[in-house]
């Protein structure tokens, strides 16, 4: 079997989920969470500088980023998987300050995270939730 080929911002991504998880779950110092990455995940196939963007991003943007979404949501934000909320985070913070990123790619990025990371079913929820945000910014 052909071994998958990721970019090194898909590879940013899957960091910075696994990163911003980790933040949300220990409340640590995330310059510590970033030094944990350099010293215990392989990073030479990530963008790194990406990495670093959405990592310090996401949280200095927090409720920019959630009240982006929440209307959009069928439920309360509390009540969303912390994996579906991080990834929403991320694909909200690249909708809105990353315009390089075509919104068709981080729509993509986004649902391929929650394939790979999240519930069953997880990847429509954020596919759906996404597309609205989109269609809305246009």
């Amino acid at each position: 079997m052909a071994k998958k080929f990721f970019s090194a911002r898909t590879n940013a991504r899957q960091r910075a989920l696994q990163a911003l998880y980790q933040w949300e779950i220990t409340k640590q110092n995330l310059q510590f969470i970033e030094s944990q990455f350099f010293e215990e995940e392989d990073m030479a196939r990530v963008d790194v500088a990406y990495f670093k963007v959405l990592l310090y991003g996401i949280p200095k943007e927090l409720k920019n980023l959630d009240s982006g979404f929440v209307g959009f949501l069928d439920r309360d934000i509390s009540q969303l998987d912390l994996i579906e909320l991080v990834i929403l985070r991320i694909g909200t913070y690249e909708l809105k300050y990353c315009p390089d990123v075509p919104f068709k790619v981080v729509i993509n990025e986004s649902v391929e995270l929650a394939k790979g990371f999240g519930a069953e079913k997880s990847h429509k929820y954020v596919n759906s939730i996404l597309d609205k945000l989109a269609n809305q910014k246009k």
